[in-house]
């Protein structure tokens, strides 16, 4: 299955999980909680007090090399976003590109998401684990705090 068809099905529209393709076009679907949800609009709005330019994106679908992953939150530099903003899914990833990690993922799994949207260009990828604390990394390893962001928490707090 290609991306588009999942975005085009009206079955798969609308559903409680996050969907994400594997490298042989299967579905992969996540079931969130609402602390992933709440850790998620958190983490949003704290970019976009911080940020001034580029765009923040919430579930943004990314082309890797095992197929199309959705980013639970990402920022993207004016200039990158023109370069993606009519794509169905991003050639190129977003500067930052930050996981939540769910009951469903193991650390595995994150740590695999990490490498693969490094690969796609990102410059940092941020995990908040389920406890709210963030880990920021680079294509160097982790980082003490974002270099692009260095104000952000370590931690999201209620």
């Amino acid at each position: 299955m290609k991306w588009e068809e999942v975005c085009d099905n009206k079955q798969l529209q609308n559903l409680p999980f996050k969907i994400e393709l594997n490298k042989w076009g299967q579905i992969v679907m996540s079931p969130v909680k609402i602390k992933h949800s709440f850790y998620q609009g958190r983490i949003q709005r704290l970019l976009e007090s911080l940020l001034q330019t580029g765009e923040i994106m919430p579930e943004c679908a990314i082309n890797t090399s095992d197929g199309v992953k959705v980013a639970d939150v990402v920022w993207c530099s004016e200039e990158r976003f023109n370069q993606i903003e009519d794509e169905v899914s991003a050639s190129i990833a977003p500067e930052i590109c930050i996981e939540v990690k769910s009951m469903g993922n193991t650390l595995d799994e994150i740590e695999f998401k990490k490498q693969l949207y490094l690969e796609a260009q990102a410059v940092e990828v941020w995990l908040c684990n389920e406890q709210g604390q963030i880990q920021f990394y680079n294509e160097q390893g982790q980082l003490d705090q974002s270099l692009l962001v260095p104000d952000f928490p370590r931690e999201i707090k209620r």
